[in-house]
């Protein structure tokens, strides 16, 4: 299993963050105040683009030691040497897609339920993204929420570190992490923020205390 810190996962969208060049700005600004990992995910774009913007971030986030995931685009991951790729249900399988990024890289799986848990691989998988945590805006084919009860159950099951995803704001933290979470993914609690900075500072002040 790969190493990573999964505390403050930061996911970013393209429409909170203005477009490329406020994704790559708000990864920086994030990455220099506390988050631990940053994902690209832009459903709606084409390759061009993915593959432009992916460039840079990995040029703002490795020289900062912050891992670049990049979502389901594995030819993209492979193309700018990210550090690894996370996928969804509906994406290329977790197997297939460690057997495409081979052994050194990071790879992510998100579940929601015990049936899509009980469908990841014993072997070659890092990590899980567990949600929606609550409802969310930023991801339209995003399932029930589950709650912290849910995120809790699922996350005790798991043979994987696990981060909750869906929703989560500051306040939302301590129980969460209570309940198993190795880290929590954000989006519009960093992405859009008037001071993205200042919101993931907050952000990683809190979980390191939480974390003891």
């Amino acid at each position: 299993m790969n190493p990573i810190d999964l505390s403050l996962y930061l996911v970013l969208d393209p429409d909170l963050c203005g477009g490329p060049a406020g994704m790559v700005k708000t990864a920086r600004l994030a990455a220099e105040n506390g988050a631990t990992v940053v994902q690209l995910r832009a459903p709606g774009w084409k390759k061009k683009q993915w593959l432009e913007t992916a460039r840079e971030l990995k040029a703002v986030l490795a020289p900062l030691g912050v891992p670049l995931i990049i979502n389901d685009r594995i030819d993209v991951a492979l193309a700018v040497d990210a550090d690894g790729v996370h996928v969804g249900q509906d994406d290329l399988p977790a197997a297939e897609t460690r057997r495409l990024l081979g052994p050194g890289k990071i790879l992510g799986v998100s579940v929601s339920d015990f049936g899509e848990l009980a469908a990841v691989p014993a072997e070659g998988v890092d990590y899980i993204g567990i949600g929606p945590i609550f409802p969310t805006g930023t991801k339209q084919d995003a399932g029930s929420a589950i709650g912290f009860e849910g995120f809790g159950e699922l996350a005790r099951a798991a043979k994987w570190p696990a981060v909750a995803i869906g929703g989560v704001k500051g306040g939302h933290c301590a129980p969460l992490f209570a309940a198993g979470a190795k880290g929590v993914a954000v989006v519009s609690a960093i992405c859009g923020q008037a001071d993205p900075a200042k919101a993931a500072a907050e952000l990683s002040t809190g979980i390191a205390r939480l974390r003891g």
